[in-house]
């Protein structure tokens, strides 16, 4: 997955935004928390014996080693580095697991009209956000020209079998990038070990998606917040109650870097090769799991404002957009989203 300066935007995120409401107990409560990923897991618990507190801090921390094995672009000897490495045209086998993120993945990327690109890692590196260092200068048009003739949606396919399922490419050197929906999987991957475990309300994290079920240790729904889109303090825009369901954040606020006398953000837009320079600087959405809002979020922040709303409200998706405009910061959601606010009013908020 994607590391270093995307780490601090992750544990910003889930630390001071994404976490459970804290209210004393009215049943027994359990936090746990670790690294993966190049950033940071938490798992809030409620009802939960405190004498499992080793057992599922070791079950989690290794089920999410595991997913970082297969789906880190970071680990030359993960399952996708070897997909990436390997100039073979000929299906290649992976897990159930890698196929439905990459269908899923190849699904959202479709919709968004490639906005949301899990090839565009050629020019994710040659900017500086992957495992390559960032540049001394900015890439040149040759260098943007040759990275995104390596990229493209259509040169990857699954391949569903009856004895399993295959990834494909007809780019000898196409390299898939996970990093925009890796978080989200390995979201959806613990909440399917909490009921594995028999746990039933839980709130888990990683990164910056989130997904809940059940209620917290104040029998009541899991809250969240949105931060406000800015570096420069830790403050909410919007609570909303998860119901449920998953929710995943993309914003340019945080991950960037200074070049050239340029801001340099790490959404890179498939269709230009280049970061995006739009005003749209936050895209949340709330869907039944966290990969799908994963995904979305990253295609929705690559479109820019209006196109993603436009594309929301022909989706029926659940999305919070904030823009600058000036100054300052302008909201807005769709209808689906105000179904999971919370009035600024509501008593006893997070």
């Amino acid at each position: 997955m994607m590391r270093s300066q995307i780490n601090l935007l992750f544990i910003i995120i889930l630390t001071f935004l994404l976490a459970a409401c804290d209210k004393p107990a009215a049943t027994p409560s359990m936090v746990l928390e670790g690294k993966t990923m190049g950033t940071v897991w938490r798992v809030s618990l409620a009802g939960v014996d405190s004498a499992r507190h080793a057992e599922l801090q070791q079950r989690i921390q290794q089920q999410l080693d595991a997913d970082d094995a297969e789906l880190s672009t970071w680990k030359p000897t993960s399952v996708l580095s070897r997909f990436n490495q390997s100039r073979d045209l000929t299906p290649q086998p992976v897990s159930e697991n890698m196929a439905d993120i990459v269908t899923t993945a190849l699904r959202i990327g479709k919709k968004t009209g490639g906005a949301m690109d899990i090839t565009v890692g050629p020019l994710v590196n040659i900017w500086g956000f992957g495992p390559v260092k960032q540049p001394d200068h900015m890439p040149d048009a040759a260098q943007i020209a040759a990275a995104r003739a390596q990229t493209g949606l259509q040169h990857l396919r699954v391949v569903q079998g009856a004895e399993g399922q295959w990834l494909q490419k007809d780019l000898p050197d196409l390299y898939v990038d996970l990093s925009t929906m890796g978080e989200g999987f390995a979201t959806d991957h613990l909440a399917r070990l909490m009921e594995q475990l028999g746990i039933n309300n839980y709130l888990v994290s990683v990164g910056g998606a989130v997904l809940s079920r059940g209620l917290n240790a104040q029998q009541q729904p899991w809250r969240v917040a949105i931060q406000k889109p800015t570096d420069r303090e830790n403050a909410v825009q919007a609570r909303v109650s998860l119901q449920g369901h998953g929710i995943s954040t993309s914003g340019s606020y945080r991950n960037y870097y200074e070049l050239d006398g340029r801001r340099i953000s790490h959404v890179i837009d498939p269709a230009t090769g280049r970061p995006i320079e739009h005003k749209l600087v936050s895209a949340t959405v709330i869907a039944t799991t966290a990969l799908e809002a994963d995904g979305w979020d990253t295609g929705l922040m690559v479109l820019g404002t209006e196109k993603a709303k436009a594309l929301a409200l022909e989706q029926h998706l659940a999305v919070y957009l904030i823009s600058k405009q000036g100054d300052k910061f302008v909201s807005w959601m769709s209808p689906q989203f105000a179904a999971f606010l919370i009035p600024a009013e509501s008593p006893g908020g997070p």
